[in-house]
């Protein structure tokens, strides 16, 4: 279980701070870190942990990459986070049309450091590049996990960490979810709690304030680090820390996040308060936090990666925030083990577990110490053997390669040279992120009144119903306009509108 108030070796002395450490704390009165003393922490070689960042951010983006180029998004998450990225590398507010005409994404997810992807995108205008920034921050975790536990416990310790972080399901199935803001936070909290455990307790403070700028939520996990760094004894810097996650949750949810919405508020609430048109109390979703298997099922394995040593380390308090909402959420998509919601907890557990590991190596229980000796080959093999049901097994898989050339790709590949540059289109996901670069999209169904001047619809998408006359049903979606069939491949299909452009066009502004 979780030992606040334990040191490395079970046993806290009247008066003494909680060490972290199984040697006392050598710094000197300023509270930096004592160069004199040479600990071995700092002469752990960089890198051989470098190469294996660079092999995982290869498979990471490789994965992406592939899925990308079979037209195989999950989600319309990737041309979202395209159009606003593209809108900051131009210099304009992150209007995103595909959320709705003139939608500021602000007002939806507040995420404003997603405008350090721009020089990104000025170099590389395509959703691929956002795919290779993610793939790149998830291998810079590996970095700072698999050296900071080799730093920690030596040995072979930094390879088998290296290897439970890169394998684990929650960056593995975050990478199959295509590209999400939380990609900043896992380096950023991999370094807030690698600083922790070295105890450079300004360095956690500081890698700590850029969270409030990644999501809306993660206000409350800077608190929670302002709440550990009191406990290890900074206490000025935890209280002002704590104070500040919390305002800027608050301020974030309440004044900013509403400021910048349309309707005025944070549509997130609903996720807590309503199941379906039902309202639910706030009693009732604390009642039923657990009142899942599939919400059991993640709380197991979200530990069982660790080989259960995270519980013995404070760090894994940082996980609460996240799981909070999450359990709270009506929104079965929160629950589980797939989409991306699991990443940011990835770095906390597997530095926990290098933390819960130290501790219990000079525990006074035998049968502890005999198993922290073997937890960290044992996460290792966890993760290599759940590989074999994760979406990286996909690249043991010939057809994984051959779909890319196969009759569907160039089917959609077909359908997109007929969309011309410039245009305002309506589709669905299937083309959505490979269109955003260079056209003005909009969801479909989700933009009345603009008279798109391409509708442009995937037969095969998974519609409630199926769509037996395309054209028909590009004008149902604009009774405004008239539209023909332009190009019909497969099952793709691309409709132009035939009448002209309305005067007014809903989020457009005309200079």
């Amino acid at each position: 279980m979780l030992e606040l108030n334990k040191s490395g070796t079970d046993r806290t002395e009247p008066g003494r701070l909680p060490a972290q450490g199984s040697g006392p704390d050598t710094r000197p009165a300023d509270g930096s870190p004592d160069r004199a003393a040479a600990p071995a922490a700092e002469r752990v070689p960089l890198w051989p942990y470098l190469i294996a960042g660079a092999i995982l951010c290869g498979l990471y983006f490789l994965y992406s990459y592939l899925q990308y180029a079979r037209f195989g998004s999950p989600s319309w998450d990737l041309g979202i986070f395209e159009q606003e990225v593209r809108a900051y590398a131009n210099f304009q507010a992150p209007i995103v049309d595909i959320k709705g005409p003139g939608y500021l994404i602000l007002g939806d997810h507040f995420s404003p450091i997603v405008a350090l992807l721009a020089p990104l995108y000025w170099l590389w205008p395509s959703a691929e590049s956002l795919l290779f920034a993610q793939a790149a921050f998830f291998a810079l975790g590996a970095v700072i996990v698999g050296r900071t536990t080799q730093q920690l416990l030596g040995g072979r310790s930094g390879l088998c960490a290296t290897v439970a972080y890169g394998l684990s399901w929650g960056i593995q199935e975050a990478v199959k979810s295509d590209f999400h803001e939380i990609a900043f936070a896992v380096p950023l909290l991999a370094l807030v709690c690698r600083a922790l455990l070295l105890k450079r307790y300004t360095a956690a403070l500081l890698w700590s304030l850029p969270l409030v700028l990644v999501k809306e939520d993660l206000g409350a996990t800077v608190a929670v680090v302002g709440f550990l760094l009191f406990v290890y004894g900074r206490r000025l810097q935890g209280a002002l820390l704590a104070a500040f996650g919390v305002a800027a949750f608050v301020v974030t949810l309440v004044v900013l996040i509403p400021a910048a919405s349309s309707a005025g508020t944070y549509d997130y609430w609903q996720k807590i308060d309503k199941n379906g048109d039902q309202d639910v109390s706030m009693l009732d979703s604390v009642l039923g936090a657990l009142n899942s298997a599939v919400k059991i099922e993640m709380l197991v394995f979200l530990i069982g990666i660790t080989a259960f040593m995270a519980l013995r380390s404070p760090l894994t308090l940082l996980i609460i925030p996240t799981l909070g909402w999450r359990l709270l959420s009506q929104d079965s998509n929160h629950w589980g083990m797939v989409w991306h919601y699991s990443a940011i907890l990835m770095p906390v557990l597997f530095l926990a577990m290098a933390d819960g590991v130290r501790r219990s190596r000079a525990s006074g229980r035998p049968w502890l110490s005999s198993y922290a000796k073997v937890a960290l080959p044992v996460a290792a093999a966890v993760a290599v053997a759940m590989t074999q049901h994760l979406p990286l097994r996909d690249l043991l898989r010939p057809d994984t390669y051959s779909a890319v050339g196969d009759a569907r790709s160039e089917a959609a590949r077909a359908a997109m040279k007929a969309i011309p540059v410039g245009a305002r289109v309506e589709t669905d996901i299937t083309l959505m992120a490979h269109l955003t670069s260079d056209r003005t999209v909009y969801w479909i169904g989700g933009a009345p009144g603009t008279a798109p001047d391409i509708v442009a619809i995937n037969l095969d998408f998974g519609w409630s119903r199926p769509i037996q006359d395309p054209v028909a049903y590009a004008q149902q979606l604009h009774p405004e306009a008239r539209y023909r069939l332009k190009h019909r491949g497969g099952s793709f299909v691309v409709m132009e509108r035939t009448t002209p452009e309305p005067a007014e066009i809903p989020g457009v502004r005309k200079d």
